[in-house]
């Protein structure tokens, strides 16, 4: 039976790695009958961590969907990663949600990724409640949490429950709008408007506060307060809901995720309070090159937006896909507005973890899997055949961390090739490229762990054997100084031979002007047709390296002067003539080595600066100037030799405890210092 679009609530937690976020998950799961016990994230026992690579990392690895009923609504909980980086997958859950709910450690309080996400969530103005988890624990503190939010976050922030007990003793909640308690015991909850009486002064006061804020958002309902008039909870809730949807109010709530407090009251809250997908904004899309927008509409045209592909070792590749529009039934035809492949859906299903349940169609705003589909990458749009609309893909950073990769056998080099393509067709934020100088195949994604990660689950599912190593820096020569130098090829061994002989000027270019080559022989000492041989053939030495290995760039080649014959002369000859006189330039005046220099932007708090600016010093970077960014922090500018920042993410990552962030690009070539 397919649910009404009004009845879907798409809902990813989000938050710092350790948070809590999949016991949350697992604990919903449960109170919904979904499971019969909660999984643990460190057994490998939950139903979202279902990747090897997770259980050996204890910690999600990759975007989790749970699909789920609860009441008369349809839940599709995402589960992103807190590790920073997989941010991509964060950033991908909040692209399809319709609401964040953000897990918050009630000890440790705000963390990096909180903050960090919260922005990206401010950015795509989604509406967002705040779940201060594990105040079963041992110096957990809602108040200090609380308030550290609020210093953080502003002013729309607001307490909707207050903690009964605290850690071991903690047992339930007070709801701020009803004023009803929720206690806990060994699994089951019981509901009172009985208020105990250690907190019921405080709970009135906190009541109190929450009314104030929330009638402000309405004129009617400040009227009807200001008059002294009793201001019902469904008026409240309503208004409240005015205030989260435009922005402008944050919910706070909460509970412990591992005992399944207050877990049930979330859910019911969210269901309430959280937009239906038919109530968000559109989805941006591109019709014959034009922006545009779809809303979702369960009669409209069907379209689909795949967000994540997964692979199962079961049934082969999941397409996980938004529906933005429509009604897709299985066994539909879409075209891949990528590939202009025709897909029929033959299997639609909603997706637990590892599990999956056909269904027979799926409406606007619900998210589904598909299988068996010919060629569907992350980011692709499915629409009906003759639609110009797609779906423009998420935009990621680039990758700033990266190691190179090579089958350790000669049978698996061709399954290595199909292997990382599928893996980047999976995970764009990850990148593959074959470097021509250095000859390697390079892997790279936002940090090492990502990378690590990547290589593990490639070498599990596709069984082969990989070797690493750091990843080469392609360093060039130049001539030192120009010099005049003659190539003389001859060779003779009965019958036809080889000669040719070319005197050439070289004289090395500016920075990244390349390679020039100029005739200025006179009286035909070579013929016109075989002069261009002499510059195929220096061109053809540049390439196989200087005195140090490298190849040689910026350079510019005359021909001067030079013999043939009329019968051994030919176009190889001039080639190696061409070469040897290369050789011969080298030897006279010696090479310079360049090495590359990136464009480095590195965003950190203000009190990070100086470290950073040193160890920038330390890494012969060159500091081009700082900017302000948000939030206090500060974007500092740099441009540093390749061969030292090979590591920098990490680096930085240890640096600013995880609050830096940095862009990487190729800007230069420049002469490298010589080795003390």
């Amino acid at each position: 039976m397919t649910i009404e679009s009004d009845l879907i609530r798409n809902i990813a937690l989000v938050g710092h790695q350790g948070n809590g976020k999949t016991s949350l998950a697992e604990a919903m799961l449960f109170r919904a009958g979904v499971i019969t016990r909660p999984g643990r994230v460190e057994n490998g026992t939950t139903a979202l961590d279902t990747q090897p690579e997770e259980h050996d990392h204890t910690q999600s690895l990759t975007l989790g969907l749970a699909s789920f009923s609860w009441g008369d609504h349809r839940i599709n909980l995402l589960d992103p990663p807190g590790y920073a980086d997989f941010v991509g997958d964060a950033m991908t859950a909040l692209r399809v949600a319709d609401v964040a709910v953000f897990v918050i450690d009630g000890v440790s309080g705000l963390q990096v990724s909180d903050e960090l996400l919260w922005q990206a969530a401010t950015e795509r103005s989604i509406p967002r409640i705040l779940f201060v988890n594990k105040l079963d624990k041992e110096r957990a503190s809602f108040d200090t949490v609380l308030a550290e939010i609020r210093e953080r976050f502003g002013s729309g922030v607001e307490a909707i429950d207050m903690p009964i007990g605290e850690a071991s003793a903690f047992s339930g909640v007070a709801d701020l709008l009803t004023e009803h308690v929720i206690l806990y015991n060994a699994g089951s909850a019981t509901t009172s408007d009985e208020l105990p009486a250690d907190i019921a002064d405080r709970e009135h006061e906190q009541h109190e506060h929450l009314v104030e804020d929330v009638v402000e958002i309405e004129d009617d309902l400040l009227s009807k307060y200001l008059d002294g008039e009793d201001i019902g909870v469904a008026e409240l809730e309503r208004a409240l809901r005015v205030g989260f949807l435009d922005g402008s109010l944050w919910p706070v709530l909460c509970g412990s995720a591992v005992d399944a407090i207050a877990v049930d009251h979330l859910l019911d809250f969210v269901c309430r309070i959280a937009p239906a997908p038919t109530e968000g904004p559109g989805v941006e899309v591109l019709g014959n090159g034009r922006p545009g927008e779809v809303r979702c509409d369960p009669s409209g045209d069907p379209l689909a937006y795949v967000f994540k592909t997964q692979t199962d070792e079961y049934v082969g590749q999941v397409a996980l896909m938004k529906i933005v529009s429509g009604t897709v039934h299985a066994d539909d035809v879409l075209v891949n507005q990528r590939t202009a492949v025709k897909e029929r859906l033959h299997n639609l299903l909603h997706v637990l973890g590892s599990k999956h349940t056909t269904i027979d169609s799926a409406v606007a705003g619900d998210i589904v899997g598909a299988i068996k589909l010919t060629d569907v990458a992350t980011g692709d749009t499915l629409a009906p055949i003759g639609s110009s609309l797609t779906v423009p893909p998420a935009e990621h950073a680039a990758p700033v961390y990266g190691i190179a990769v090579a089958a350790e056998s000669a049978g698996d080099e061709d399954k290595l090739s199909t292997a990382l393509a599928e893996l980047v067709s999976d995970d764009p934020t990850l990148e593959v490229t074959r470097d021509n100088e250095t000859h390697q195949t390079v892997v790279r994604g936002a940090g090492d762990i990502q990378v690590q990660v990547a290589l593990a689950r490639l070498q599990r599912r596709y069984g082969i054997t990989l070797r690493t190593e750091p990843v080469k820096i392609a360093y060039r020569e130049t001539l030192l100084g120009s010099a005049e130098a003659e190539g003389r090829h001859k060779k003779q061994s009965g019958g036809h031979g080889q000669f040719g002989v070319a005197k050439v000027r070289f004289e090395p270019l500016p920075r990244d002007e390349g390679f020039e080559f100029f005739d200025e022989t006179r009286g035909g000492v070579i013929p016109k047709s075989l002069v261009s041989a002499v510059g195929k053939g220096i061109a053809d030495s540049m390439g196989r390296g200087g005195r140090h290995g490298f190849p040689l760039v910026d350079l510019r080649a005359t021909v001067l002067d030079g013999k043939h014959h009329s019968v051994d002369s030919d176009d190889f000859s001039f080639r190696m003539a061409g070469a040897l006189a290369l050789r011969a330039a080298i030897d006279k005046v010696g090479t310079l080595v360049l090495e590359p220099v990136d464009r480095l932007e590195v965003t950190v708090p203000a009190a990070a600066q100086g470290d950073v600016m040193a160890d920038l010093g330390r890494r012969r970077g060159q500091i081009e100037g700082t900017e302000p960014a948000r939030d206090g922090e500060i974007t500092v500018i740099a441009s540093v030799p390749t061969s030292e920042i090979t590591d920098y993410s990490v680096a930085l990552r240890s640096m600013t405890h995880g609050r830096g962030r940095l862009t990487l690009s190729f800007k230069c070539y420049q002469e490298r210092p010589e080795p003390r």
